[in-house]
């Protein structure tokens, strides 16, 4: 018997992890003959698509195995059990992204100020607000912090009028 390929790390939502396309290879050749998960709720979770996963594993003639499960995964039940898993575990992520989509909504309806907080000196916002009142377009602002290599909020290196136009009107 080869050694188990060891899926136990498996925590993406994701299948194009490297890890897992080398085990799903090996399996695939023939030089393996087992995908083993700690959870098969993370294996779930990893893969997005458990039943095409079983297909593979029936086709190719591995065997899929979680530890915290006790059916054996060769039998019709444990099978037809998996299936149902699978379809759960879709239907659960599938909940968990309404639910951060509501919740994300309502924050934004609070004024709660989503993602990474800008980081810009307040040179840069100084030099916008004075330009801006000196009568400058916004290409003509952007057109000189870019000339000038003045990085934007996030760290960016070039600066267009419609970010110069969203830095006004966030900092007033």
């Amino acid at each position: 018997m080869l050694e188990p390929v060891d899926a136990a790390g498996l925590a993406a939502q994701e299948r194009n992890r490297p890890g897992l396309e080398q085990a799903l290879r090996l399996l695939e050749s023939g030089e393996a003959n087992v995908l083993v998960a700690a959870k098969r709720e993370r294996l779930e979770r990893a893969l997005g698509e458990l039943a095409a996963l079983l297909a593979s594993a029936q086709e190719q003639g591995w065997a899929l195995v979680g530890l915290d499960c006790a059916g054996q995964p060769a039998t019709a039940a444990a099978e037809a059990s998996a299936s149902v898993l699978a379809s759960f575990a879709r239907c659960e992520r599938g909940s968990i992204s309404e639910r951060t989509k509501a919740a994300l909504a309502a924050a934004r309806a609070q004024g709660v100020r989503l993602g990474r907080p800008p980081q810009m000196s307040e040179y840069a916002l100084e030099r916008i607000r004075r330009e801006r009142a000196a009568g400058k377009s916004l290409a003509a602002i952007a057109d000189g912090l870019n000339a000038d290599r003045i990085p934007t909020a996030q760290g960016g290196r070039r600066w267009y009028p419609a970010t110069v136009r969203y830095t006004l009107k966030r900092t007033g």
